[in-house]
């Protein structure tokens, strides 16, 4: 089965166009692009249900949440073009179903949310590090290559060197971007005089990563967070695709190195809390939207 890690990596980096932002009644934005938006509606109402749905029901939806339907219609055409989606033509209707591809991409990131963990507590001391050199007019490449290692847990610790305080597969990671000649990977454990934690706080911004989920918290923390949505469904959306960008951006480092308190801990809980606050009137609301055919499982 081919690794879809680099795919989802790729699409939660960011895109074009169309961003979105909800405001909570303390007055904080919550950016969240279009293609994390769909990620996120693909996963929960879509993944494994064996169905395609209306392209007009799918810009109803991010309406709720600001996306206007020229950034709809132009993220449902990339995913088309990237092979993350798959047109169904019913009469004069165009619905979306997923392909195998994009599949794998969201059972990927739901291992992410609901299984990894925001902190290693069984970490067994492995490092991974990669050393790259790439020539100086390779920009895109370098930025691709970065971006694929934040997602695979990598913090760089000098230049042109990244390291990461797990195991890594790493050419599932970097699958696809041509770069395997100018990589040099090692596993093990640091030596004397380096130790565990100086290195993670040397390739880590501990205190950003701290202040990202404290303002999680700050903002979703409220006894009613963002009022200015407008429904459960809305709500239900907008956390999913902040926790997957949140997740996405941040290390999961080993516990016993992290400061007392790790707000990512308490931040995860607020998110499977809410989550499941959201998810029976959202589908409620879902399914009075969602104009549906069945299409069966993905199919190459």
């Amino acid at each position: 089965m081919p690794n879809m890690l680099p795919t989802y990596a790729k699409w939660m980096v960011g895109g074009r166009g169309g961003g979105t932002a909800e405001r909570d009644a303390a007055g904080a934005v919550a950016a969240v692009r279009p293609q994390s938006l769909m990620l996120t509606f693909l996963g929960i109402y879509v993944l494994g249900q064996g169905t395609a749905v209306f392209s007009g029901s799918v810009i109803d939806v991010f309406g709720r949440v600001g996306v206007s339907q020229q950034a709809t219609r132009s993220t449902l055409t990339r995913m088309v073009q990237r092979d993350l989606l798959r047109r169904h033509r019913r009469g004069r209707r165009m619905h979306f179903g997923l392909t195998p591809r994009c599949d794998l991409v969201l059972r990927e990131g739901h291992q992410r949310v609901w299984r990894a963990g925001v902190v290693d507590r069984g970490w067994d001391g492995t490092w991974t590090m990669l050393g790259f050199s790439l020539p100086e007019n390779w920009r895109s490449q370098r930025h691709r290559l970065r971006s694929r290692l934040v997602w695979g847990g990598f913090g760089p610790l000098q230049s042109g060197m990244w390291v990461s305080p797990s195991r890594v597969d790493v050419p599932a990671l970097v699958e696809g971007l041509g770069l395997d000649g100018y990589l040099k990977v090692l596993v093990g454990q640091p030596g004397p005089p380096s130790r565990d934690g100086d290195l993670i706080h040397g390739a880590f911004d501990i205190p950003g990563i701290a202040a990202s989920y404290q303002e999680f918290l700050r903002r979703w923390g409220q006894p009613r967070p963002l009022t200015s949505a407008p429904d459960d469904l809305a709500r239900q959306l907008l956390l999913h695709a902040e926790w997957l960008q949140l997740v996405r951006r941040n290390p999961r480092l080993p516990a016993e190195h992290l400061p007392a308190g790790w707000p990512a801990i308490q931040a995860e809980q607020l998110f499977e809390q809410l989550a499941a606050a959201y998810a029976g009137p959202a589908r409620v609301i879902a399914a009075t939207l969602l104009d549906t055919i069945e299409v069966g499982p993905p199919a190459s």
